[in-house]
């Protein structure tokens, strides 16, 4: 089981892509709300730039290439977002089924802001797996790839990251998550990795199991 011998006593879901298909959402919103400032970058370009990345990334990425993005592009990226998610956003599929099965400790650790996340399980009826155990990339001051978030997520939930289970969709994540000392599994069920090799991507990134279905969560 990764680097885990036993069950883990706690384990930490990634939000997008992982528990909720947001992914090509998110970055479709990007694409469009940067193509109303006049930048240009397609979807694929989103993905490959910022998955797994909070927006403070988008931000810092466009200064290093030169642009200072305006005060309002992060706002109205924000409510575009949350106004697609509240209209179009899936759970992924098989996921309640995981989530009502499991016996460990689990909660939620996430790049993107706390309402995102809030409303993302909210929609999908995923809330009440983690009965507000949410924790986000603002609580910490360094985001994924920094092993800051998963490492915050496991001392609030009083859990020792050698006995953690982080289940990642992105490389970021997967390098946060075993910067953090813990097993780390990458899931490519979500509708992102459905022209990409993501098997490939995850296990490159230092994923110890990559796995395609939900119902096959325990199956190692």
């Amino acid at each position: 089981m990764g680097q885990i011998r036993s069950k883990p006593d706690l384990i930490i879901f990634d939000c997008d892509g992982v528990l909720v298909d947001s992914e090509l959402l998110s970055c479709r919103c990007l694409s469009e709300v940067l193509a109303e400032f006049g930048l240009e970058l397609s979807v694929e370009q989103a993905l490959e730039l910022f998955l797994g990345r909070s927006a403070a990334a988008i931000g810092q990425y466009y200064r290093e290439h030169g642009r200072t993005l305006p005060d309002e592009f992060l706002p109205r990226l924000k409510a575009r977002v949350l106004e697609t998610f509240a209209k179009s956003l899936q759970p992924i599929p098989e996921v309640a089924t995981v989530l009502s099965a499991l016996k460990a400790l689990r909660c939620v650790a996430s790049s993107s802001d706390l309402d995102r996340v809030a409303l993302s399980l909210d929609v999908t009826g995923l809330a009440s797996y983690f009965d507000g155990r949410l924790y986000t990339a603002q609580m910490v001051k360094h985001g994924k790839p920094a092993p800051d978030l998963f490492l915050h997520a496991a001392e609030k939930m009083r859990a020792d990251p050698s006995r953690t289970l982080v289940i990642e969709d992105s490389v970021s994540g997967v390098q946060a998550g075993k910067a953090a000392g813990m097993a780390v599994w990458g899931f490519v069920g979500g509708g992102h990795y459905r022209s990409r090799d993501g098997r490939a991507i995850l296990s490159a990134a230092g994923a110890d199991r990559v796995f395609t279905r939900m119902s096959d969560f325990w199956e190692v």
